[in-house]
């Protein structure tokens, strides 16, 4: 066999029933839909039969560790050849897909799925996406290519006493910069037919998809735009899988320069999703045309598994002083009920004479695809772990892959959390800088062994 056997499936998981939406830090119903969410399955097996790899991408927010549980189990039951911990889910993170975890929002009642309901469907959906992959490989060539595109900006101000702020105002006289790096990269993998035709692609881009966060319905946001845009360019048969790369302080949200940006939206009558994806259609075509496959020999095909305790991000007197005054503001503002001022309660109750916070369990997973690697995490992660990773990866081209095989909210960095804001607080960060370099040296090393030491 002179190549990689692949097999591809994508499903509409979009509810059928009102549900609730996640992503926001109150409650929001969704009744329909503005366009489907989906999940897209990609299975990859070698030269050893049947011990492959079966990559899903969901239109979620996150992936919770029971809904990973459940579509394994229910993978295994149908094809007991593929090892469970080789399936490996990521999430797209739109803001505007249902909610399947009963820790965020209060039920409403009525009508509206309950989460249980909720990851019930998303389940069923995935795994059989999953096993409808897998049973549908066939010989397949692969290559790996690399551009740009405008999609993410650092959300990210810093102002001149060293605080930060996400989303903050870029107008204020004390204001100085924006936060860190950004990253404009496009990772790609082309599949082809055995006669040259185009299948689809595996596309990282490192930006969460929350271009209409605030809808109350259910939408892909840009990724529906990007796979509209794709398959119109390059043909309606047209696989596409998701990834979302290291984004935790990115965002499509410009900080500086938003009116200049409207003003040439409005001249090209575009909206911000269609130019984005026209942005992607024009930096995946310019990488197609100078990509051809890996031919002559089978592609390698590993895949490696660690689960990992990292060290958790202890709430210190100040962050229990802050998470006070924050909570009381929220309650006097009289806004909704959410998950927001139950995770402040949490940062105050967990006392500085109490126990401290456990390690966080972390499975992280490194696929060698030929001299191509993807690196996986649960979290929300910070540029600059996602930099050191591709920086000192000897793979020749190195994926990384957030938000997948678990729910690890945001991974900041230190200076992120000296500057202080959401994102970089024990609401929502579970592991803070030290357990995010044991990260970074635990991929590393697992991309050095996959390598052959190299």
């Amino acid at each position: 066999m002179e190549t990689l056997k692949i097999g591809w499936s994508q499903r509409d998981m979009t509810p059928v029933r009102p549900a609730m939406i996640q992503g926001q830090m109150h409650r929001r119903i969704g009744r329909d839909a503005m366009d489907p969410l989906t999940v897209t399955a990609l299975a990859l097996e070698g030269s050893e039969a049947g011990k492959g790899t079966v990559l899903v991408s969901l239109d979620l927010a996150y992936i919770n560790e029971s809904l990973c549980r459940m579509v394994r189990r229910r993978v295994v039951e149908a094809c007991p050849d593929i090892p469970s911990d080789h399936i490996c889910l990521n999430a797209t993170h739109t803001h505007t897909s249902f909610v399947d975890d009963n820790d965020f929002y209060e039920y409403p009642g009525g009508d509206v799925m309950t989460p249980d309901e909720a990851a019930e469907w998303i389940a069923n959906h995935a795994a059989g996406a999953a096993v409808d992959a897998w049973r549908s490989r066939v010989p397949r060539r692969i290559g790996r290519a690399y551009g740009h595109a405008v999609v993410g900006h650092n959300r990210y101000a810093v102002y001149a006493d060293g605080t930060g702020q996400m989303y903050g105002k870029t107008d204020r006289p004390d204001f100085i910069g924006i936060g860190g790096f950004e990253d404009h990269s496009l990772d790609m993998v082309f599949i082809w037919e055995p006669d040259g035709n185009l299948a689809g692609l595996l596309l990282a881009i490192p930006c969460p998809s929350q271009v209409d966060e605030h809808l109350e319905r259910f939408s892909a946001d840009y990724w529906h735009d990007v796979r509209v845009e794709l398959r119109r360019r390059l043909g309606n048969h047209l696989q596409i899988l998701p990834v979302c790369s290291a984004a935790g302080d990115q965002s499509p949200h410009l900080l500086v320069g938003r009116r200049e940006e409207a003003e040439m939206l409005h001249r090209r009558g575009h909206s911000e999703r269609q130019e984005i994806a026209e942005r992607i259609g024009d930096a995946v075509e310019r990488a197609l045309r100078v990509t051809q496959a890996v031919s002559g020999r089978v592609p390698v095909l590993n895949h490696a598994v660690r689960r990992v305790e990292l060290e958790a991000l202890q709430p210190t007197e100040a962050h229990r002083a802050w998470a006070r005054k924050a909570r009381a503001e929220w309650f006097a503002a009289k806004r909704p009920d959410g998950w927001w001022p139950q995770g402040l309660q949490r940062v105050i109750d967990t006392g500085s004479t109490g126990p401290a916070l456990p390690p966080f369990m972390t499975e992280i997973h490194v696929i060698r695809l030929d001299d191509l690697v993807i690196a996986t995490s649960p979290f929300e992660l910070f540029q600059d772990y996602g930099m050191q990773i591709k920086a000192r990866s000897p793979a020749e081209q190195t994926v990384t892959m957030q938000l997948a095989n678990g729910r690890g909210m945001y991974l900041p960095t230190g200076r992120a959390i000296q500057a202080g804001g959401y994102g970089a607080n024990p609401v929502v960060c579970p592991v803070g800088p030290a357990g995010g370099q044991v990260l970074v040296e635990t991929t590393l090393a697992m991309i050095q062994a996959l390598m052959g030491g190299s």
